[in-house]
C-alpha cells in the first residue's frame, strides 16, 4: 500500500462502547441470514456433528421431521453472530452465554433474524478501561416465531480507554 494512500485512510469506528448501552434498550440487528443445506452440511462436518438429523432426510422424516434439520449450534452461532456488530464489535472480552434455550426446530431455507435487549451494565472492578454488559438475545424465523434465546455477557471497552 502506498504511503499516499495510507496517509488519506481514516479509521472507521465500529460497534458501541460501554457508555452507549442503556438499560432496556432493544437492538434490532440488521440483515438476517438464510441458512441453507450447504451451510448445514459444512458446519456439521467441520464440527464433527454426525447426528443423522443434520444430513439424512430419510432419517429425519422417520423421526417426525419434514426433512433435514439445521444443526442447533449453527442456529445459535448465526443468531449470536447477527448481534456482534451492535453489541461487541468495538472490542472487549467475551464473558459467556447463560440460559440458552432452543424453542423450535429450524430447517434449511429458513431466514433468521435477531434482537437484543440490554439487561445489565456495571463498571469493571479489575479493568477500568471497560465495563460489563449483559444482553438478552432472541432469534426468530421468517414467520416471527421465537426459535432461540440466551443471555450474553461481555467486557465492553469504554470510549476513551487507553490500551
Amino acid at each position: 500500500m502506498s504511503e499516499e494512500l495510507r496517509s488519506r485512510a481514516k479509521k472507521w469506528p465500529k460497534g458501541n462502547h460501554y457508555e452507549d448501552f442503556v438499560l432496556g434498550h432493544v437492538y434490532h440487528h440488521h440483515w438476517g441470514r438464510t441458512l441453507n443445506d450447504g451451510d448445514n452440511s459444512l458446519f456439521s462436518t467441520l464440527t464433527l456433528s454426525f447426528n443423522p438429523l443434520y444430513f439424512n432426510a430419510d432419517y429425519a422424516r422417520a423421526h417426525g421431521h419434514g426433512g433435514v434439520v439445521l444443526n442447533p449450534m449453527l442456529v445459535f452461532l448465526t443468531v449470536f453472530g447477527l448481534s456482534v456488530e451492535d453489541l461487541s464489535e468495538a472490542g472487549g472480552l467475551f464473558l459467556g452465554v447463560d440460559d440458552l434455550k432452543f424453542h423450535r426446530t429450524v430447517y434449511p431455507g429458513e431466514t433468521l433474524s435477531a434482537r437484543s435487549t440490554v439487561l445489565e451494565k456495571r463498571e469493571s472492578a479489575s479493568r477500568p478501561e471497560g465495563g460489563i454488559v449483559s444482553w438478552h438475545t432472541e432469534g426468530y424465523n421468517s414467520r416471527g416465531e421465537l426459535v432461540i434465546d440466551f443471555r450474553r455477557t461481555n467486557l465492553v471497552t469504554k470510549r476513551n480507554a487507553q490500551p
